[in-house]
């Protein structure tokens, strides 16, 4: 029983410490190492001589059936308040079987459009998101490369704060601040209030861990090709510069705002496809795990690393419990567990509870773990693919 006893207590351990302790000690650290304030001067989109000493960017916009964001996302780009000559776009439409190229076609010719650079690239045949990015940095040379989502509209001046970060050779990646324009509920914008917050006290340490697809920024010469079967392109693109030493930092001025909402249903699918490159992405930079990577494989250990297995630790609490409960203190943790376990079942047969904004917020976490668990067996049994799957995100 000594066994058992000291099984559920390190399994709640570490599911504790993932949610709370690994906060806090982020929250403190960064308090003890504020960031460093980078210095910026608004352009107010007026060409100066101090223009061409900025580094030159190229930004890929990866593009399969996007027909209803295109138009938008190229007006937002050409809104951009960073030099012209300094400024490449290339949308690659990926066999797309709806007007995204069409629509591309059109709204470059729009006269907002006419002085920034944009390259249409069509495939006609769908090669997958990690085909289309291996292939087109191959003829990338820019300083800078840009990633970034199709419905993700981004901060006007983001490009210009991003360049004085580039000043320092030591940077290799840098994130932007995520934000949903509509949110399901109270459950989702809490969640991704919390990433946000992690990721801008991750930055303290010197390796924010993975970005975001909407948009992040990496030096255009250290990009490593990925593995085809590659799932999560926005976590281990990253690490893998991080891998050769380099930092990944967060801005939380450089915004990307996501137009696309997704239903309740859709989401558990993107989130199933995100826990499976969790697992992915954790075998592929277990090598970052060392110690010799010092805060980088700390961070990596106790945020993404720790968040993979707490399905796992949760089930080994339950068992440990149900094993344990000739103790009376171990038949009331039965029932707390019981409780907070089940929202994720009974919120569907009452869906009123919702109304109720604590309940909201651990349905989603709660419901991510599920899609956590599920997600990683996907990986490992082989379910999961790289294919590009487009979710209707409509509601």
């Amino acid at each position: 029983m000594t066994i058992i006893m000291i099984a559920f207590w390190v399994a709640a351990g570490l599911i504790i410490y993932h949610h709370f302790g690994y906060p806090l000690w982020l929250r403190w650290y960064a308090g003890n190492h504020p960031e460093k304030q980078v210095p910026f001067t608004q352009r107010g989109y007026q060409p100066s001589q101090s223009d061409d000493a900025l580094p030159t960017i190229t930004m890929l916009i990866p593009a399969y059936n996007e027909a209803r964001w295109i138009a938008e996302k190229i007006r937002n780009l050409s809104a951009l308040d960073y030099p012209k000559n300094r400024l490449k776009i290339m949308i690659a439409c990926d066999g797309c079987e709806d007007d995204t190229s069409r629509i591309a076609q059109e709204t470059i010719q729009e006269a907002i459009c006419a002085e920034t650079y944009f390259e249409i690239h069509e495939y006609p045949e769908n090669r997958g998101k990690i085909a289309i990015i291996n292939h087109e940095m191959q003829s990338i040379d820019s300083d800078l490369t840009v990633l970034s989502d199709t419905s993700a509209l981004i901060s006007v001046d983001a490009l210009l704060i991003a360049a004085r970060h580039f000043q320092d050779e030591r940077l290799g990646v840098l994130n932007s601040r995520y934000q949903l324009l509509e949110t399901q509920g109270e459950g989702e914008a809490k969640y991704w209030q919390y990433q946000s917050r992690i990721k801008q006290h991750e930055a303290a340490t010197g390796a924010t861990m993975g970005s975001h697809g909407a948009f992040y920024i990496f030096r255009t010469r250290l990009f490593e090709p990925l593995a085809q079967n590659t799932i999560n392109d926005d976590f281990i693109l990253p690490m893998k510069i991080v891998r050769q030493g380099y930092q990944s930092l967060y801005d939380s001025n450089m915004r990307a705002l996501e137009l696309e909402t997704t239903s309740l249903r859709h989401d558990f699918q993107r989130r199933l496809r995100i826990s499976a490159g969790n697992m992915q992405q954790f075998i592929v930079l277990s090598g970052l795990l060392n110690p010799k990577y010092g805060l980088v494989a700390f961070s990596l250990f106790s945020g993404k690393g720790l968040r993979l297995f707490v399905p796992y630790l949760m089930l080994v609490c339950l068992i440990c419990n149900v094993l344990l409960l000739h103790h009376p203190l171990y038949q009331a943790l039965l029932v707390i567990q019981a409780a907070v376990y089940s929202i994720p079942f009974i919120t569907p047969v009452f869906p009123g509870i919702q109304k109720y904004k604590p309940l909201q917020w651990l349905h989603y976490f709660l419901t991510g773990h599920w899609a956590n668990l599920l997600g990683g067996l996907r990986y490992l049994s082989g379910i999961e693919t790289n294919r590009w799957t487009k979710i209707n995100h409509k509601r």
